[in-house]
């Protein structure tokens, strides 16, 4: 059941339960009046909620101010269809519920921002909106139009900047996600045109064949010939540029030795599928029977036609069809030389190969798509439950596939996994929020120039996930200051100095955990410690 739907039920509130005294040990009263508590004690009561029930709903209207007596809670915001967690603790004394009521009345109905769940059996001291808002405004009046103003303001500048930030991160994260799409998918492209001219020409050829100037014998031996070398061509070893370009000089004098029409167009295929000269002397033996034995034929046909021509012409009627049978070919149709046969071997097989290298780029392409769009959905996680049990390292690998562009040719990134790191319960996507500021933080510190470095190890109860940079480091009193709010080093127009503030309550806040920064001149590290285990308090 979601809090949506889900009934709250609340045990009667019983007035007058705690006295002046017990109300002065809570931290939010301990300075107060004698009078002050008084008021509090009367106006106030106490509630019990057990466990697992719903004591206040996000959207609901804001009519009770509560402070946590005992017991703990949990507070969650609806992002999309998830309940997200974004405070749980057990701290006596903490407030939540209609904390704005003191705000002056502007029109806007005053609602519950989160809702909150009673973890264990909780009890908490219970205030009226109504008497927290005259309480307030009549105490602390100098003080409430400093909290106005200050709120007031804080929301209007956090919504432009929020918004302006998130279009921001998003426009370089589709720029970039776009920038990576588009080299695979201009490949594919180019591939498959060249694919298409290759079996145009392939089909050319096979016309040729079928005209009858290959003898069939010649052509079952050939097509045998096109599928081992292009199973050799498979299982060829991976050749270093220095390797393919000596390979291909090798070819081409073997090819030109022999006469092979376009001998320096047709070497780089056969040197790209690692096919060397040993291999080609062994398609050109394969052959070489094959022709001699037809030349010998057809020198003996030749003779015989001679030494019989009056016979031949006495039996002109019935003796058209014996010419094609003896030799495979129409009568006066020469057949094909050594030399002719293996051009047509080279090219033939030539062109099997390109059209294999040509559908690997294809499929290798089409892999990388898949492969980036699979990495953007494990980014965003859209088709998963917001909290889970996960690996951080699939977290920390899609977002640098994302930030790849950003990250670009000049930062060198070393991945030091322990892979043997046990899941740990968290936000997936929040935690990639964290990856992608610190990364960025990273790669803008190096000025695109330098080492990335990110460690992941276990640390007691603690999973910690280390972002090092070679940047020129950050003096003292900045390093003090990294975690505040609208605080940042980067230039005018670059950033809003609330990436590091975000990522600081993602991890503290809403995941139990802790982050911290360690520099020195070319070593800046970040780390970001998470529980193994779900935390009584965060």
């Amino acid at each position: 059941m979601t809090t949506e739907t889900e009934e709250i039920r609340l045990e009667p509130c019983e007035p007058g339960a705690l006295t002046p005294e017990e109300l002065r040990t809570l931290f939010l009263f301990e300075k107060l009046t004698g009078d002050q508590l008084t008021w509090l004690a009367e106006h106030g009561c106490t509630m019990r909620v057990p466990a697992g029930g719903l004591v206040l709903r996000e959207g609901d209207p804001a009519e009770s101010f509560f402070v946590l007596l005992s017991g703990t809670v949990a507070l969650t915001r609806r992002v999309g269809q998830d309940e997200v967690q974004t405070t749980r603790t057990e701290q006596r004394g903490v407030y939540m519920g209609a904390t704005q009521a003191y705000l002056r009345d502007d029109g806007v109905p005053r609602k519950y921002m989160a809702s909150m769940r009673a973890l264990s059996d909780s009890e908490f001291f219970m205030l009226s909106a109504e008497d927290f808002g005259w309480m307030m405004r009549e105490w602390f009046p100098m003080a409430i139009h400093l909290l106005e103003g200050l709120t007031l303001g804080m929301r209007s500048t956090q919504a432009a900047i929020g918004e302006r930030q998130r279009l921001a991160a998003l426009g370089a994260l589709s720029a970039g996600l776009m920038h990576e799409l588009n080299n695979p998918a201009a490949a594919a492209a180019r591939a498959t045109g060249a694919l298409r001219q290759r079996v145009a020409a392939m089909r050319m050829k096979l016309g040729k064949l079928a005209a009858g100037k290959v003898a069939p014998e010649r052509l079952t031996a050939l097509l045998e010939l096109q599928e081992e070398v292009i199973e050799r061509a498979a299982k060829a070893p991976v050749l270093t540029a220095m390797q393919t370009a000596d390979l291909e000089d090798e070819l081409g004098d073997w090819m030109e030795e022999r006469k092979i029409t376009g001998a320096w167009d047709v070497a780089p295929v056969f040197a790209q599928g690692g096919i060397d000269t040993a291999c080609l002397s062994e398609i050109e033996q394969r052959l070489a029977p094959q022709a001699a034995g037809s030349q010998a034929a057809g020198s003996q046909t030749a003779g015989s036609r001679a030494a019989g021509s009056q016979a031949a012409g006495s039996q002109a009627g019935g003796s058209q069809a014996a010419g094609p049978q003896a030799g495979g070919l129409h009568a006066g149709e020469p057949q094909a030389t050594v030399g002719e046969l293996l051009d047509q071997a080279i090219h033939w097989i030539g062109y099997a190969l390109e059209t294999e290298q040509l559908m690997t780029d294809i499929e290798d392409a089409t892999g990388r798509v898949s492969s980036l769009v699979s990495a953007a959905k494990q980014y965003s996680h859209l088709d998963r439950a917001a909290h889970q049990w996960i690996d951080v390292h699939g977290g920390l690998d899609s977002t640098l596939v994302m930030l790849s562009h950003k990250v670009g040719e000049g930062v060198r990134v070393v991945k030091e996994y322990d892979r043997t790191l046990p899941q740990i319960p968290a936000h997936p996507a929040e935690l990639n929020q964290v990856w992608t500021n610190l990364i960025d933080n990273a790669v803008h510190a190096m000025g695109g120039q330098g080492t990335l470095t990110i460690r992941t190890y276990r640390e007691d109860e603690h999973v910690v996930v280390s972002v090092a940079d070679t940047g020129p480091g950050m003096p003292p009193e900045v390093r003090k200051r990294v975690f505040e709010p609208f605080f940042t080093t980067k230039p005018v127009g670059e950033g809003t100095g609330l990436g590091l503030d975000i990522s600081y309550r993602i991890v503290v806040n809403g995941h139990g955990g802790d982050i911290s920064v360690e520099s020195q001149p070319g070593d800046t590290k970040f780390l970001v410690r998470l529980p193994l285990a779900e935390p009584a308090s965060a």
